[in-house]
């Protein structure tokens, strides 16, 4: 029996970033749900992935792309079913860590200066990735139209979920590994080599030339790191 691939997008995205990912899990016979995360607050975040997994029977490979790694750490906790955690350019942050706090740890991020603010009723603020600037901070690899798709249609991240320490990560537990891309924007190269190793990554991949969002840009080699978690005894 093959695993159920749990898939979890990150902050400015939506699930649709899976797509060509999803077409070569599908073809590999695995089959795939790419669970919602409202990219309202970290915990609250954390609780819906994992009433989704609670609904799975049988073994699951959970993955997350870039703030989707924060959830994933968190959301698999008390789950004996899942074998595999896979970051995906994604954040695995520590206790008490928030991924405002990881992106700053090396130099390299230029994501700070790109983001737009809406201010909400309730004292937070969701961040955007102002459009003119997705295209290179985000998927500077992928053709212009389908980057201007993406800005268009882009989720935003709520301050909280920004801010929020994590709780106790399944990373610890769980074997976990890692792909990400060599010229991220987003999460400097720098801070994805450390959190891979101090995880104890079975696997870690870096992409020449990618960028942040290698779902979209680099789907084989992420379907591929998929497969091998999947796949390890």
């Amino acid at each position: 029996m093959k695993p159920t691939i749990v898939l979890v997008h990150g902050a400015f995205a939506e699930s649709a970033s899976w797509y060509e990912v999803i077409q070569r899990l599908h073809a590999d016979g695995y089959p795939v749900t790419a669970a919602p995360n409202p990219l309202r607050s970290l915990s609250g975040d954390a609780a819906v992935v994992s009433g989704v997994l609670a609904t799975i029977d049988g073994p699951v490979v959970l993955v997350g792309h870039s703030y989707g790694g924060a959830v994933i750490s968190n959301a698999a906790v008390g789950h004996d079913n899942v074998k595999a955690l896979v970051f995906v350019a994604a954040f695995a942050p520590d206790a008490g860590e928030s991924i405002g706090e990881l992106s700053g740890k090396f130099p390299g991020s230029t994501l700070g200066e790109t983001l737009a603010e809406v201010p909400l009723p309730d004292g937070t603020v969701d961040l955007y990735i102002r459009q003119d600037k997705f295209h290179q901070q985000f998927i500077a690899d992928v053709p212009a139209e389908r980057a201007a798709l993406d800005a268009a249609a882009q989720r935003p991240l709520n301050t909280t979920a920004l801010q929020e320490g994590s709780g106790e990560p399944a990373w610890k537990t769980i074997p976990s590994w890692f792909v990400y891309p060599e010229l991220d924007l987003n999460i400097p190269l720098e801070a994805h080599r450390f959190m891979a190793r101090r995880a104890g990554a079975r696997a870690e991949t870096e992409l020449p030339g990618a960028s942040h969002a290698i779902a979209a840009s680099e789907p084989a080699a992420v379907a591929e790191m998929i497969i091998r978690a999947a796949t390890a005894d």
